[in-house]
C-alpha cells in the first residue's frame, strides 16, 4: 500500500534530484522542437493548400503509425532497455526534422506526399518511444514524489511549449521555413545530449513463456479492468477529441482573427501560458482532495471556453479563452499524470503507458482529423462551437458513469499489485 500523502512538504523535492533535472532538460527541448515543428507544418500546408482538410490530414498520418504501433510499443518498453528506446526514437525525430528541411527547400518540386511520408515515420517513432519515455520516467524519482514530479515536469513543459509556437512562428516569419526546420533539428539533438547523462534503470522481472500478445492483452485488461484509469483516460480522449481546437488555429490566424503567423504562434502558445499557471499554483496547493471532482470540473471548463474561443472575434478575447482552456488543462494534466503513475506496477508501466498513448494520440491526431473534417462540412467556427458543448456531454457521463473515479481522493491508499495479481 502506498499513500500520496508526502511525508516531506517540499516543493522543490523532485527537483533535488540530478537526473530529474536532466529529463526535465530533455523533455524541455524536446517540446521546443515539437511544439515549433507543430506550428511550422501547420502553417505551411495551410499557406500552400488553403483547405482545412489537409490539416486534419496531417493530424491523421501521425496518429495511424503511432497508435497502431502504442501497444507493441508498450510490451517492449517492458523487455528491453527503455533508455536506449527513448534515445533511438528521440534521434529519429532530429533526422525528421533535418528532412523537412531539405524537403523545404525545393517544395514544389518534392511535393505534399513526400512532406506527408516524413510526418508518417516520426509517428512510428512516437508510438515506440512515448511508452519507453513514460515507463522511464517514472524510474528516476521515488514513488513518493510522482505528484510532485508530475507537477514539475508538467510546468517547465508548459514553459516550453510557450516558448515554442511562439520560436515556430516568428522564425518562420523572419527566416524561413528551412531555417525554421534546421532550429527544431538542434532543440531534438539537445534532447538526445540531455538523455545521454541520465543512466539506464534497471528493469522489472520478465515473464517466462508469455507470448507477445499474452503480454499486450495483460496490460490492456489491467486498464479496463481499474476504472479510475479507464475513466480517467477516456474522459481525456472524449473531451480533447471534441473539444479540441488546435488543428485548426491556422484558420482562425489567416481566415478568422487575420493576424498571421506572428499571431498563430501567439496563439498556439496562449493555452500553455494557463497550463504553466496552473501547474506553479499546483507546486503549493496540489490536487488531492477531491481530486475527482476537480477532474471533471476542470474538463467542462475546458468545454466552455473552447465554445468562447470559437464566438469570438477579437485576437485578445480569443488568447484570453484559449488560456483559460489551458489553464483548466493544466489542472486535469497533473491529476492525470499522478493517476497513471500511481496506478501502474512497475511490471506494467510500459503497456499501460502505451493503452493511455493510444488515447492520447487518439484525442489529439485523430481529434486533429476530425476537426479539419467538420470544419470542412460544418465550417470552421459552428465546427468548434458543437465540439465544445459535446465535451460538456462528455464530463455529464462520465460523471454519472464512473463513481470510482468521480470520487476519487489521491491520499488515499493504493495497493500494489503483483504480477501474479495482475496476470490472474
Amino acid at each position: 500500500m502506498t499513500s500520496l500523502k508526502p511525508a516531506n512538504p517540499d516543493p522543490y523535492a523532485a527537483l533535488r534530484y540530478p537526473e530529474f533535472r536532466y529529463w526535465l532538460g530533455a523533455n524541455s527541448f524536446a517540446t521546443l522542437a515539437g511544439r515549433a515543428l507543430a506550428v511550422t507544418l501547420g502553417y505551411q500546408i495551410y499557406e500552400l493548400t488553403k483547405d482545412p482538410l489537409a490539416l486534419g490530414v496531417l493530424g491523421l498520418i501521425e496518429a495511424i503509425p503511432s497508435i497502431s504501433l502504442a501497444l507493441f510499443g508498450g510490451h517492449i518498453a517492458d523487455r528491453y532497455n527503455r533508455h536506449r528506446i527513448v534515445l533511438l526514437t528521440r534521434a529519429v525525430s532530429c533526422l525528421s526534422a533535418l528532412a523537412f528541411a531539405w524537403i523545404s527547400t525545393s517544395f514544389q518540386a518534392q511535393g505534399l506526399f513526400v512532406l506527408y511520408a516524413i510526418v508518417f515515420v516520426a509517428g512510428l517513432a512516437r508510438g515506440m518511444g512515448d511508452p519507453a519515455a513514460s515507463a522511464f520516467e517514472a524510474q528516476i524519482v521515488p514513488r513518493a514524489l510522482y505528484i510532485n514530479a508530475a507537477t514539475w515536469g508538467g510546468s517547465i513543459g508548459q514553459v516550453t511549449a510557450i516558448v515554442g509556437p511562439a520560436l515556430g512562428g516568428f522564425v518562420y516569419a523572419w527566416f524561413g521555413v528551412t531555417n525554421t526546420y534546421l532550429m527544431i533539428a538542434g532543440l531534438f539533438a539537445l534532447a538526445v545530449v540531455c538523455i545521454l547523462f541520465i543512466s539506464p534503470k534497471p528493469m522489472p522481472p520478465l515473464e517466462k513463456h508469455e507470448s507477445i500478445w499474452q503480454s499486450i492483452s495483460i496490460g490492456v485488461r489491467f486498464v479496463f479492468r481499474e476504472q479510475i484509469l479507464v475513466g480517467a483516460m477516456a474522459l481525456d480522449l472524449f473531451a480533447v477529441l471534441f473539444g479540441g481546437a488546435v488543428a485548426l488555429l491556422p484558420v482562425f490566424a489567416s481566415e478568422i482573427l487575420k493576424v498571421g503567423p506572428s499571431g498563430l504562434g501567439m496563439l498556439a502558445a496562449a493555452p500553455s501560458v494557463g497550463a504553466f499557471l496552473s501547474m506553479v499554483w499546483a507546486t503549493r496547493f496540489p490536487p488531492i482532495k477531491r481530486a475527482g471532482k476537480i477532474l471533471l470540473g476542470v474538463v467542462g471548463g475546458f468545454g466552455v471556453a473552447i465554445i468562447v474561443f470559437a464566438l469570438s472575434k477579437n485576437f485578445y478575447l480569443s488568447l484570453f479563452a484559449l488560456a483559460l482552456s489551458g489553464f483548466l488543462d493544466g489542472i486535469s494534466m497533473v491529476i492525470r499524470s499522478t493517476i497513471l503513475r500511481l496506478y501502474s506496477p512497475e511490471h506494467l508501466r510500459g503497456r499501460i503507458a502505451a493503452v493511455n498513448w493510444i488515447f492520447i494520440g487518439s484525442s489529439n491526431e485523430i481529434g486533429a482529423f476530425e476537426s479539419g473534417f467538420a470544419a470542412k462540412l460544418l465550417g470552421t467556427i459552428p465546427s468548434v462551437v458543437l465540439g465544445g458543448i459535446a465535451t460538456l456531454l462528455i464530463v455529464g457521463i462520465t460523471a454519472f458513469a464512473s463513481s470510482k473515479l468521480r470520487n476519487m481522493n489521491l491520499d488515499a491508499p493504493i495497493p500494489i499489485e503483483s504480477p501474479a495479481q495482475v496476470g490472474t
